[in-house]
């Protein structure tokens, strides 16, 4: 485990924020490393505010969106509102759905069946929206390079209104609007929203036009928290926001969708994580192991009774879901030892017999296994599909224009994507990218990392300290949980191995001045030889606390262990 610190920032701005907001310099330390810098800042970071989103119309093409759907309704049209079926995708149609439902009827939704028509906008979709009398379409968390598809619609005498977040191509479909933050052309002050967030934005311009406050737009917010969660986007900016007042939603007065959900985990606070860990993959289930219209119906659903019992047949989708990824996870990792792969600078298998909706899962922990660059390809109809996963530093979307030439459509981001080739391409495919992936990745970036923050001595970790750190959430990416260091500790003879097979470790340590504090270390019971032999040792950690027989302490969440030599 390779451990990296965070860079130092000047001391004089960390001191010079420490005295305007009243607080220590290594609390001050995390928020500057954040890029916050002033007390505004610090102000907007600690208390965030809903009137501090950014205007919608900013967003190019917006008003063109709004134009349309206004002309939609008042010509009495049928809306069609279509989206991809993961978190993202089903949450965001959601959204939009319920929200233009709520004042114009002639609203239905589509979404695309994982294995009959893969991701993203389809030829079926549009055949659907012309046998059935729908004029315009409102693409979301997808569309941006759907161009022969939105030409077909436009034969067809279908508009498209496309809301997505990924990556243009070159060209632009010719839809009547494109709300995209990361178009060349779009001015919008933040361009890392997610699918849904795209999707709320158009919400909040036709809110403005009927005369709503963002208020008004509260109830949608349990959605937008749980695809900023679920698609691991930058917790940054309009997003923090976003997330901050979604979470707030969910833990007080969710949609019954949601609320039936936690009715069957029976959990009473949520956090970011968990609606990353809990909700998310359960909403996932319904369109990895039945249709994500599931996922649709249940997150609209308006009486609770009803939502309990879709919940429930969720919970059974998300059983049946972890078998199998556990059971293809176990499949891919012998075909790249029998291969003789391990070696390679990247994963890349495929089983004609994988189930569709597991790929990325199983994808995802192939890097965690052996860390590096990850396909996983399966069969889906006349094509092979595949859910790129990466490690951190390297884009594999960067990766995979290198091999476009074998590739018949993909799209996605820096550290996740999907694709489809044709098998006779396969081989041709797998051996450019291991070329690609070799020639382009630093050796260092095939080591897992461990960002530290910064170091503290045991001493510094106290309640107050805890409290204050506890409001820099919700935590995700660009504002991960602080992780810090402490050097130089020993056991004091009370740690001990935990767990069924003791693979967990349970510490109590003591600091070189007397400071004694507990932690666990998560699948690190094999390291319990190195610290219980009183050599000093250095340890990284995250802060939480622990709850046990009525009694809250705080404890280290130990991720990585180094014996001093």
């Amino acid at each position: 485990m390779r451990w990296t610190f965070k860079p130092v920032p000047p001391s004089e701005k960390v001191s010079q924020l420490a005295k305007e907001l009243s607080l220590d310099n290594h609390l001050t330390t995390l928020l500057v490393q954040r890029d916050i810098e002033t007390f505004d800042e610090a102000k907007t970071f600690f208390r965030p505010n809903l009137s501090e989103l950014h205007d919608p119309f900013l967003m190019q093409d917006m008003q063109k969106a709004v134009n349309r759907i206004k002309t939609a309704i008042a010509n009495n049209e049928n809306i069609l509102i279509f989206g991809d079926y993961d978190v993202d995708g089903t949450t965001a149609v959601s959204l939009v759905s319920s929200y233009i439902k709520s004042y114009y009827p002639n609203v239905a939704t589509y979404i695309p069946d994982r294995y009959a028509e893969g991701y993203g906008i389809s030829f079926q979709g549009i055949d659907f929206a012309d046998d059935n009398d729908f004029s315009l379409i409102i693409a979301l968390d997808c569309g941006i390079k759907a161009i022969e598809k939105v030409d077909y619609a436009t034969k067809k005498g279908i508009d498209f209104i496309i809301c997505d977040h990924h990556r243009p191509g070159a060209t632009l479909p010719k839809a009547v609007a494109i709300l995209d933050p990361k178009r060349e052309d779009c001015n919008y002050p933040y361009n890392e929203l997610c699918g849904c967030g795209v999707g709320f934005k158009l919400v909040q311009a036709l809110a403005s036009k009927r005369n709503q406050t963002i208020e008004d737009l509260k109830p949608y917010l349990d959605l937008v928290a749980t695809a900023i969660a679920a698609d691991i986007v930058p917790m940054t900016g309009e997003n923090r926001t976003l997330a901050y007042f979604g979470l707030e939603q969910i833990n007080t007065n969710p949609r019954n969708g949601i609320k039936a959900i936690i009715h069957h985990i029976k959990k009473e606070i949520l956090t970011i994580t968990d609606v990353v860990f809990i909700i998310a993959p359960r909403i996932n289930a319904a369109g990895r192991m039945k249709h994500g219209n599931y996922a649709v119906e249940l997150l609209c659903e308006e009486d609770f009774d009803n939502a309990k019992n879709m919940a429930a047949g969720i919970e059974v989708f998300n059983t049946n879901r972890r078998d199998l990824d556990k059971l293809t996870t176990i499949e891919a990792l012998q075909q790249i030892e029998e291969n003789k792969e391990t070696q390679h600078f990247s994963s890349v298998v495929y089983q004609e017999d994988w189930h569709k909706g597991v790929i990325g899962i199983v994808a995802s922990r192939l890097t965690e296994t052996y860390y590096r660059p990850t396909l996983v390809f399966t069969k889906s109809g006349h094509k092979l599909a595949a859910s790129a996963r990466s490690v951190s530093g390297f884009d594999v979307y960067n990766a995979l224009e290198a091999c476009s030439e074998y590739i018949e459509q993909f799209g996605g981001h820096k550290y996740a994507a999907g694709l489809t080739l044709l098998e006779k391409n396969y081989q041709n495919f797998k051996d450019k990218f291991e070329e690609v992936v070799k020639d382009s990745i630093s050796k260092e970036l095939l080591e897992p990392e461990i960002k530290i923050d910064l170091e503290l001595e045991l001493a510094d970790i106290t309640p107050k300290f805890y409290r204050i750190l506890q409001q820099f959430s919700p935590f995700g990416p660009q504002n991960m949980k602080p992780v810090f260091v402490s050097k130089n500790v020993k056991d004091t003879g009370y740690s001990k191995k935990v767990g069924a097979d003791g693979d967990h470790l349970k510490l109590s340590i003591i600091s070189e001045e007397g400071i004694k504090l507990n932690g666990i270390g998560f699948n690190l019971g094999n390291r319990y030889k190195e610290i219980s032999n009183g050599k000093p040792f250095d340890l990284v950690y995250t802060i939480d606390e622990n709850t046990w027989n009525g009694n809250t302490s705080l404890q280290l969440n130990v991720r990585d262990i180094k014996i001093v030599e």
